[in-house]
């Protein structure tokens, strides 16, 4: 997800496209209050409810499916409750302006909004604070996902619901592994394996990479046995203690990277540069590598891998408990002192309800938040559908551990890719953990 240590606005695009499936960003104007770029969304004189997000209300004639998806639900409580949602939106034009998660952080400080749209380390930060109201009270709440809330309760306070949860896995050419007598891979010695048949088959480089996305292998190995093991709230009370190290979870993770690295299955150079999709995308659809990892939307979208050639199959990460997806997920939150809280809050609830959810998940063919959800996936999405119906995945996002995950993993990774060995890599996990516990 987007993190205000990152300047530039390429990757509040890909992460918001990741999370909320492909959100359209809005043109700039100032803002009295900020000097930002900022857009709002005229009302009319009902009671107004201020939603700040990265999406304009939808225009006549957009083809954008999310923000439909996303104004319909709006639509609902906006009929309902006799309210109007007003779209304040923002995005930064260059690597020289804040991020939206720096105005947002910025904006919930000041009680400037009603209702955010937030990426987890915000979600973290602002819950941390207790700028961010307890939704546990909605009704909705009470059909969520033990993911969901999981992700997004802050010392014991459900702060953020999104509308979707975010599932990454990794993409396959099943074509390309049948025609050399491969079979999927479960845990990170299959993987290994079926890189070295590709490779011994002429293919250079099986896994095309981004300098986003591979902290997904780490997390999958990372986290398998905490979040699966049956002990996952004494685990991650340890680690907020002290008592157990981030390092000592991550450094399978890191060294299976290296690994890929040096026996050049992954073209470290190249994924240190190349952004989510478009830096692999080509050379996956026209079958020179057979492997690469993306988000659930990816393949229900035809911009993405939506439409290939051959038999795409998404699967988890391989890990020690076979194939793992790994979960992340943005939030919609209400201020803790917004200046129409009850409005908000009543918006929220008709927003996040079964048959709002419902609408928005057939639209998006996306994963609910809402266990009482369903929608029927593509045949490719099955195996990794499968094993989060389950309950089988691990979170990539979770605001009850005290040092952010996906941000925080995804420099480091990157380190990695530009020559840090793995025990530099681990002590910045140490050094994460040790300014956490002095907080």
């Amino acid at each position: 997800m987007v993190r205000k240590k990152y300047k530039g606005s390429r990757f509040v695009q890909v992460a918001l496209l990741a999370a909320m499936a492909v959100f359209g960003v809005t043109a700039c104007g100032q803002d009295r209050q900020t000097g930002e770029n900022l857009i709002v969304t005229e009302v009319g004189n009902k009671k107004t409810v201020n939603l700040f997000s990265p999406m304009e209300k939808i225009k006549p004639n957009a083809e954008n499916v999310a923000r439909s998806a996303f104004d319909q639900t709006v639509a609902m409580a906006e009929e309902k409750l006799g309210v109007n949602l007003a779209y304040i939106t923002y995005t930064a034009e260059n690597y020289q302006e804040k991020t939206y998660d720096d105005v947002a952080l910025e904006r919930a400080r000041n009680n400037m909004d009603d209702i955010y749209l937030l990426n987890p380390d915000v979600i973290q930060a602002l819950g941390e604070e207790e700028k961010l109201l307890d939704l546990s009270c909605l009704d909705s709440a009470e059909n969520l996902r033990e993911v969901v809330k999981t992700a997004n309760t802050v010392n014991g306070r459900l702060v953020a619901i999104p509308q979707e949860v975010v599932a990454y896995g990794l993409f396959v050419n099943q074509d390309m592994f049948e025609q050399y007598d491969l079979k999927l891979p479960e845990t990170p010695e299959d993987l290994l394996e079926c890189c070295k048949v590709f490779q011994e088959n002429g293919i250079d480089t099986p896994i095309g990479a981004n300098r986003w996305w591979l902290e997904t292998f780490v997390f999958a190995q990372a986290y398998a046995d905490l979040y699966n093991g049956g002990n996952t709230e004494a685990e991650i009370e340890a680690l907020n203690r002290g008592e157990r190290k981030y390092s000592d979870y991550m450094r399978p993770g890191f060294e299976f990277l290296q690994k890929l690295i040096d026996e050049e299955y992954i073209d470290a150079k190249k994924a240190a540069v190349s952004e989510a999709i478009e830096g692999e995308g080509a050379d996956f659809l026209a079958q020179k590598t057979p492997i690469v990892m993306a988000y659930w939307g990816a393949a229900n979208s035809e911009t993405a891998y939506g439409a290939p050639d051959f038999n795409l199959q998404v699967i988890g990460f391989p890990s020690s408990r076979g194939q793992m997806p790994v979960v992340s997920m943005t939030g919609l939150a209400v201020g803790s002192e917004a200046e129409h809280a009850e409005d908000a809050v009543r918006t929220l609830d008709v927003i996040l309800s079964d048959e709002a959810l419902q609408i928005y998940a057939e639209t998006n063919k996306v994963i609910s938040p809402s266990r009482n959800v369903e929608v029927e996936c593509i045949p490719a999405l099955k195996p990794l559908n499968d094993k989060i119906q389950e309950n089988v995945y691990v979170l990539a996002t979770n605001a009850g551990m005290k040092v952010e995950q996906w941000g925080n993993t995804c420099l480091i990774v990157r380190d990695l890719l530009h020559g840090a060995t793995v025990d530099a890599c681990m002590e910045k996990f140490d050094s994460l953990q040790r300014a956490s516990l002095e907080q």
